[in-house]
């Protein structure tokens, strides 16, 4: 009778035996069985495609059991065109008991250089496939009861592990096709359809590299149209997007959850995105958190914390997705904020090379719908600054406009508006300022009035109105009008004794400015109306202790040529004193605006 030592021994090597038995068992039962119709048979199940593999698969057994397939295709059935997925080299890691007992069973495909084919119209997911059957299933829970889905009921069958490396994306149409994503390496992890999925792949679209996650605690309920929770990760060097929260994918999508969003440069992600909803933009970085909510027609962002270019503000904004063009609406409260570059991402008008604008785009409204509320306890306008701002821009269809409705600036108080009329013939501009109760040099400094600024209290009103494709053209052929008024303080950079002392001689000469020099004034009082680009200066008076200069005629924008007639005399005085005042002096102004020439019309005073 056989010692226990021996009994062991010899079970250990029968069973040795057979271990070496079954590993020399798997190629040949492989090669024999698992043909290459049985696994295109069983990864056209999944899918719903019709799959070829170009030659037989490769078997290897360490140190995993492998099939090597190589040229594999997955195109629609019947279709005869361009495969949807197209890979040289696929592997799949068997069950070695499923391979013994003849079957085929795996949960992991490695997909080596795929080109997935995307085309108008084709379905996502053809129906018939266990994928799709199973989505189908839950659609149909969901159904009948969407707040609490009977979850026992969705499919639990095993799916797997989905790797791919060097992939890429191209969509066809009209038999051209378009690369939309190169370098893609990733993989879905799924391992039983009832339990959690994850996804995740790198790659370059459009020229920039990216990083994805994708995450769903439920993602066969998500995608049959139930609340589910979902994550979402992009990261890349032109934007970051994170969102958690719960989505749904049925008949009414929607969303519910925190997101954030970043991009270091706007023009960057504009021109990443190649959405053309937002114009070139003068922003720089720009970075948002809030709750996100909605669904396909309108998605709102509520408790928004937005930083443009390090300047932070809080508010709600909606966007809406019912009409012809998407529309953005909503409040934004800025600590601080640079308006000209907040409305260049907003405004139809082209950058120029220079400081000042450029082109005006009169497409712009055809992108976006826009209806902005702004406020700002300290702002900027280029070098202007406002204070306790109230702003509105708003764009559609046929009117883009921005009005400041109320700041403070200059000392005083500034209300302009900026209007695109789209409505008519090409596009109609119009611009409106009125100053009230400002400081004159303050005003005139920003105004680049260089040569005259007025030191004293006052209201200023302008408004034009025209057409052109840029600046110069709507000047050259501006409506409008434009009036001044200011009370008692000083001309800077005039000497008006001296000037009427030259007048007097009779000699023509060039007036020009002079450093330092200030006139006292009583008041100034400007107005004129503009036609076809010319400004008809109805009264411009300048009232002195000693003088009162009347200037009249005509200036155009264009040109900046002057054709204007002066006087100055004494000022109004009793009847008696009015006898022994002493005759007016008169001259004409010409000559472009840098450089003006005085030519008097009264004879000189004799000496």
């Amino acid at each position: 009778m056989p010692t226990p030592l021996l009994r062991r021994s010899l079970w250990a090597l029968a069973a040795a035996s057979l271990i070496v038995l079954v590993v020399l068992a798997l190629p040949f039962m492989a090669s024999t069985r698992l043909v290459r119709d049985r696994i295109a048979h069983e990864m056209s199940e999944w899918s719903g495609l019709e799959v070829r593999i170009a030659e037989a698969p490769e078997i290897s057994v360490w140190p995993d059991l492998q099939a090597n397939l190589t040229g594999v295709t997955l195109s629609l059935p019947g279709g005869g065109g361009t495969p949807v997925i197209a890979a040289e080299r696929v592997e799949i890691e068997l069950s070695p008991l499923a391979a013994l007992a003849g079957n085929v069973d795996f949960s992991l495909a490695r997909f080596f250089r795929p080109t997935v084919t995307v085309e108008a119209g084709a379905p996502a997911l053809p129906a018939g496939s266990r994928l799709a059957l199973a989505i189908e299933a839950a659609r149909q829970i969901v159904t009948e009861n969407r707040t609490a889905p009977d979850t026992k009921r969705l499919s639990a069958e095993d799916f797997g592990v989905v790797e791919f490396t060097d992939g890429t994306i191209v969509a066809a149409s009209g038999g051209v096709e378009t690369e939309i994503a190169t370098g893609l390496a990733g993989k879905l992890d799924w391992g039983r359809l009832n339990g959690r999925a994850s996804a995740t792949a790198t790659g370059s679209w459009r020229g920039e590299q990216f990083t994805i996650d994708l995450g769903s605690a439920k993602p066969l309920l998500f995608l049959g149209g139930a609340a589910a929770p979902v994550k979402v990760n992009l990261k890349s060097a032109a934007a970051n997007v994170f969102f958690d929260g719960t989505a749904s994918l049925g008949e009414n999508p929607y969303v519910d959850g925190r997101m954030s969003f970043s991009a270091p440069s706007v023009r960057r992600i504009l021109d990443w995105s190649r959405t053309g909803l937002l114009h070139d933009s003068t922003i720089g970085s720009v970075s948002m958190q809030s709750r996100v909510m909605g669904g396909a027609e309108r998605l709102r962002f509520e408790d928004a914390e937005i930083v443009l270019d390090g300047k932070p503000a809080r508010g709600a904004l909606d966007l809406l997705l019912t009409g012809k063009l998407p529309m953005v609406a909503g409040t934004l409260a800025f600590d601080t904020l640079d308006l000209r570059a907040f409305l260049s991402a907003f405004t139809p008008l082209e950058p120029s090379a220079g400081s000042g604008p450029g082109i005006i785009d009169a497409d712009f409204a055809s992108r976006l719908n826009l209806d902005l509320r702004l406020s700002a306890a300290q702002a900027t306008v280029g070098t202007i600054a406002l204070g306790d701002l109230a702003a509105t821009a708003r764009v559609d269809s046929e009117l883009a406009a921005f009005d400041i409705s109320e700041a403070s600036a200059f000392g005083g108080i500034v209300q302009a508006g900026l209007r695109f009329d789209r409505k008519g013939e090409g596009t109609q501009v119009e611009m409106r300022l009125l100053a009230s109760d400002i400081d004159g040099a303050a005003f005139g400094a920003a105004a680049g009035m260089t040569r005259l600024a007025q030191a004293g209290r006052g209201t200023v009103s302008v408004i034009l109105k025209g057409n052109g494709s840029d600046w110069d053209a709507l000047l050259a052929q501006a409506n409008g009008s434009f009036s001044a008024s200011f009370g008692k303080g000083a001309l800077h950079g005039i000497d008006i004794d001296g000037l009427l002392g030259r007048a007097k001689d009779g000699v023509p000469f060039v007036m020009e400015g002079t450093p330092g020099a200030a006139s006292a004034v009583e008041a100034l009082e400007v107005k004129a109306n503009i036609a076809g680009g010319v400004a008809t200066i109805e009264k411009a008076e300048v009232r002195t202790l000693l003088h009162r200069i009347a200037i009249a005629g005509v200036a155009q924008f264009a040109s900046g040529e002057l054709d204007l007639s002066g006087k100055a005399e004494a000022p109004a005085q009793t009847a008696a004193q009015a006898a022994e005042q002493a005759a007016a002096t008169t001259f004409r102004i010409d000559g472009p605006w840098s450089a003006p020439r005085v030519t008097p019309t009264t004879a000189p005073i004799p000496e």
